[in-house]
């Protein structure tokens, strides 16, 4: 599929076809269609083991940071950028099952010119703090250090990211086997979970850049230009009518729309914790809806085609960024979750204690479709904007 939409025309890509065609030919571990790549146990070299590492980063998020930062002075949206690069890491982890025993190691690296070293003991200092509320449920991860650098010439902020190291049991992994009949619970990535301290506004880490773009007055273009690339057609650069401090009533709350986009990406590790307690052997496959969004699961199935037709409201985020942009729906359910982050397919006798489970957390699911045989690999989204079929 082209990126025939705005995100492509700001040098993104929700399907990154050109990253899947380079690596295309490139090993894909022990079990091809899990979540993340799985090795052989390496480490200590026990065919009942396997190894598990992982890179990511914030992304595009930073850049919004950046922004507010600037506009308010107020460092602890960093805190956010932390939690946003670790959970992009351990939340694809936990996808295959692996929610405990994690080293993390972060790479960091800074304009200096523009970035102060309060903003670095910010996203350090956050990152101690999210580890140790993530124990408090009994996911250990440990922080094995990493590396911050000055590079003005390659980096126009800052960019945030991290590795994930895991060594665990084979017989412990979810590896992807999504079956005709399956159902599919969504888990809200809004709302305020018991481990949150706000209300989340879903946005996670993908799509920052239309979101950013879309959203936001072009006055931000004249004031900050080191917050976008150049070379992006000047049309497309901050087409949207808010101010960062805008604000927008939510649940009662008013709340402002740069900290509403700048909502940490949540963590389901307590919540997965739990499911996969009670639930392991009998779920078929679980997907973290990053990159791609609504269209993820299709690259870990095999002639299926993905009904949703039962989704989550849309949350007010997201809306706003329709409303402000344009954009078809089709796009908006390729580049956002739309309102759920997390997919757990599974047969239907099991769906409602995952719900239950889910719920006991404070965050909202449900299930949202359902899973049928099919030539080829398709998603079907069908609701009151449309019917829409990807694949």
């Amino acid at each position: 599929m082209q990126d025939e939409y705005l995100y492509g025309k700001r040098g993104v890509s929700a399907t990154k076809d050109e990253v899947h065609a380079a690596i295309k030919n490139l090993d894909k571990g022990l079990y091809p269609k899990a979540f993340c790549k799985i090795l052989p146990d390496y480490a200590a070299g026990d065919a009942t083991y396997c190894n598990l590492m992982h890179a990511d980063t914030a992304g595009t998020k930073t850049s919004l940071a950046y922004l507010y930062w600037k506009e308010t002075g107020d460092l602890s949206v960093w805190k956010g950028i932390a939690q946003d690069a670790i959970v992009m890491n351990l939340d694809d982890m936990a996808c295959v099952g692996c929610v405990d025993n994690i080293i993390l190691s972060s790479t960091i690296g800074r304009n200096k010119n523009l970035i102060t070293g309060e903003v670095i003991s910010t996203i350090i200092n956050a990152t101690a703090s999210f580890l140790e509320e993530l124990k408090k449920y009994g996911v250990n991860v440990h922080l094995a250090g990493g590396e911050t650098a000055d590079v003005g010439d390659i980096v126009r902020t800052i960019d945030v990211g991290y590795t994930a190291f895991a060594r665990m049991k084979r017989d412990k992994l979810i590896v992807n086997n999504i079956q005709e009949g399956d159902v599919i619970v969504g888990l809200a990535s809004y709302g305020q979970a018991i481990y949150e301290e706000s209300y989340n506004g879903g946005m996670g880490s993908n799509g920052l850049t239309s979101a950013r773009h879309d959203v936001l007055n072009k006055i931000y273009a004249e004031k900050f230009p080191d917050s976008y690339d150049k070379n992006t057609p000047e049309k497309v650069i901050y087409i949207g009518d808010k101010k960062l401090t805008d604000t927008l009533i939510v649940k009662g709350q008013k709340i402002d729309v740069g900290k509403l986009i700048l909502s940490p990406t949540r963590t389901y590790l307590p919540v997965m914790k739990e499911m996969l307690k009670k639930h392991q052997k009998n779920i078929h496959g679980i997907i973290h809806c990053t990159g791609g969004g609504q269209t993820k699961i299709i690259k870990f199935i095999k002639d299926k085609k993905i009904v949703k037709n039962n989704l989550l409201p849309i949350p007010p985020l997201f809306e706003l960024i329709q409303s402000s942009s344009g954009a078809s729906w089709k796009e908006m359910y390729q580049v956002f979750n739309m309102g759920h982050r997390l997919e757990v397919y599974l047969p239907a006798k099991f769906a409602e204690d995952i719900v239950k489970i889910s719920k006991a957390f404070s965050i909202d699911a449900q299930i949202i479709g359902y899973v049928e045989s099919a030539k080829g690999e398709k998603v079907e989204i069908n609701n009151t904007y449309g019917s829409f079929l990807y694949g």
